[in-house]
């Protein structure tokens, strides 16, 4: 036969034969799976240092296989511990404690990674992102409402003995509302043995210019409130859940969905100028005999805790820093306060030494 007479049936077993290649392609027994995303991005920044890393498959993948051999998430050449897990077609690796600021991490997922047939990953897959720079945040302007240590829009209630050095302000009740301080009436404030170091107490039907003043200052508080809860970008998020208790925290931005507890002391660790804004979307809770420490310089003027619900000292426990509560504010007995409470209802307290920051 001669050589042109081949060429159909050449062309036949070509056909034949890139058909049969098309097919082992798209047989789901030897299709290879992959990554099709990552959390982080590969080359993400500012990326949260409580952040869980996982990674989307294009199928189901064999359990046995996703493990902390063939998931693995280094800072330059050192490994980072975790605990990984898999659901559905996603692969998550949980750090053991947060991530370092401003630091470098890879993620790996090797090709030991194989699909519910045994097939291996299409190649292995590594995606680096960086977290936040140890940069605090900006402070939050408190405006007018810096002018008091304690301000309250319906009421101010003391069970005597309190010593409170700084000036309180209650708007838009009246004088009536603030109880347990014996006031002294004078032109357009009133005082108290309780008030020290030259603080004084203003109300809102009290004489002019003291009305205008407050609603101001109020006013103030409602914005700096909002200021802090509309923050972006936060640092760390969810962290322990909302149980703090026993941590040191850097500056930064914190963000809660839950409420937040203070089982235990823990420790703002910081420079003079360092910012720290919690942001906690339910109550702030702190236990009896619980303390607030302040370390390296940090200042209660710079730390602001933004509460949408209630924000409760337990007996004997010291607190630090300016409270904007949307709620209320509740110091129980014999609790200590560096700070400033604001709250957009009312402060109650009991037999408590609180102090404005310097």
């Amino acid at each position: 036969m001669k050589l042109k007479q081949l060429f159909p049936f050449l062309g036949i077993l070509l056909v034949l034969f890139f058909a049969s290649c098309d097919k082992d392609d798209n047989d789901p027994q030897t299709e290879r799976p992959q990554v099709t995303s990552t959390v982080p991005l590969s080359d993400a920044v500012d990326v949260d240092i409580s952040v869980e890393i996982s990674a989307d498959f294009s199928e189901a993948m064999d359990p046995a296989t996703i493990n902390a051999a063939s998931f693995t998430v280094t800072r330059g050449s050192t490994p980072v511990l975790g605990e990984v897990s898999y659901s559905g077609k996603t692969a998550t690796f949980t750090p053991a404690a947060p991530l370092l600021l401003n630091s470098d991490y890879t993620a790996t997922i090797s090709t030991d990674a194989k699909n519910l047939d045994g097939n291996q990953l299409t190649a292995g897959v590594a995606w680096s992102f960086t977290t936040f720079s140890s940069e605090s945040p900006e402070t939050v302007n408190l405006r007018a409402s810096e002018n008091y240590v304690i301000l309250a829009k319906t009421a101010i209630t003391n069970g005597p003995i309190s010593s409170i050095s700084g000036d309180l302000g209650l708007s838009p009740a009246a004088t009536s509302y603030i109880t347990g301080f014996s006031l002294t009436n004078e032109t357009g404030y009133a005082t108290s043995t309780q008030v020290i170091d030259g603080g004084r107490i203003y109300a809102a039907d009290m004489a002019d210019p003291t009305p205008a003043n407050l609603t101001t200052a109020v006013e103030n508080m409602i914005t700096a409130y909002d200021d802090a809860a509309g923050r972006t970008a936060p640092h760390f998020i969810e962290l322990n859940t909302g149980n703090i208790g026993g941590e040191t925290l850097v500056p930064g931005l914190y963000k809660w969905t839950n409420t937040v507890t203070l089982p235990a002391d823990i420790t703002l660790s910081g420079g003079t100028d360092d910012v720290w804004i919690f942001q906690i979307a339910e109550d702030l809770t702190v236990s009896n005999d619980v303390a607030v420490i302040l370390e390296g310089g940090a200042q209660a003027k710079n730390i602001f805790w933004q509460v949408a619900g209630t924000a409760t000292f337990g007996a004997n426990s010291h607190f630090e820093g300016i409270i904007l509560s949307m709620t209320g504010i509740t110091f129980q007995t014999g609790a200590t306060f560096n700070g400033r409470a604001l709250a957009q209802t009312s402060v109650i307290l009991d037999q408590n030494t609180v102090a404005q920051p310097q």
